[in-house]
């Protein structure tokens, strides 16, 4: 354990949202209520007192996410400004926005395999007239030679927080504003920013999801400056630092 100096030490908490917010979801279940409504403010000042000491305080907190703006999908949009206001009601914390994007493309049909190191496999087409209507599908050959369907897909992804993450981490250290820094995520994209982090102040990086932690993120407690730590959340830490059912004038969303 590093034994730090009695005074306050200055810990700013940079979150990806999208890695948490998923990542809580296969944790603790899609459908199950109690997690959504998460208070990341008390979470880190739980974690920076355990792992910097008592005299540690987060003075800032950095939320990149972006607006689930998708078409016929209103209270999803309608419940996350409601957390995003809940958040903001501490002055401390700073909402950062990405962008929320269609993305369009097409490529080979696959069907989940539960065995073996493949995780999806092929589907071969049964022949084009067996397939249904409704099903935009031609067929192309594979490279092995066999006969599979190609579709056309439309998915949504999010763009920014890594660069947002990394932006407002580099900047806060670099300008001498934090002594410490929490970082939630276990996005690979983060390595460079994190190592230069680490030659300046300790960094504790916190795996959100059941993953293992990302091999680009791996280091030691002793690069740079020293005094770092990794640790992961576990369905207890989500359910046990949930804000109050109404805060600042916002109220949890029903089923959250």
């Amino acid at each position: 354990m590093r034994f730090w100096p009695r005074r306050r030490i200055r810990v700013g908490v940079f979150v990806d949202a999208f890695n948490v917010y998923y990542g809580a979801r296969s944790i603790c279940g899609r459908h199950s209520p109690g997690w959504r409504w998460l208070d990341l403010l008390g979470m880190s000042e739980r974690l920076a007192h355990d792992r910097f000491g008592s005299h540690a305080k987060v003075t800032t907190l950095t939320y990149c996410t972006a607006l689930r703006e998708k078409d016929g999908d209103t209270s999803s949009a309608q419940d996350q400004n409601t957390y995003l206001n809940a958040l903001q009601v501490d002055p401390r914390v700073t909402v950062e926005l990405g962008q929320y994007n269609v993305k369009t493309g097409k490529g080979v049909l696959v069907t989940p395999k539960r065995t073996g190191r493949r995780r999806f496999v092929r589907v071969v087409s049964p022949g084009v007239d067996s397939l249904p209507d409704w099903l935009g599908a031609e067929e192309t050959v594979g490279p092995e030679g066999d006969v599979n369907l190609l579709v056309h897909y439309s998915s949504f992804e999010e763009k920014g927080s890594d660069v947002n993450v990394a932006a407002h981490l580099i900047t806060e250290v670099l300008e001498g504003r934090i002594d410490a820094a929490i970082v939630i995520s276990n996005d690979g994209d983060l390595r460079l920013p994190l190592q230069i982090a680490r030659r300046h102040v300790p960094i504790g990086l916190v795996n959100p999801t059941q993953r293992p932690l990302s091999q680009m993120l791996k280091g030691t407690s002793a690069d740079g400056v020293g005094g770092h730590w990794w640790s992961r959340l576990q369905s207890a830490d989500y359910y046990a630092h949930q804000f109050p059912d109404s805060l600042g004038g916002f109220s949890k969303p029903d089923g959250w």
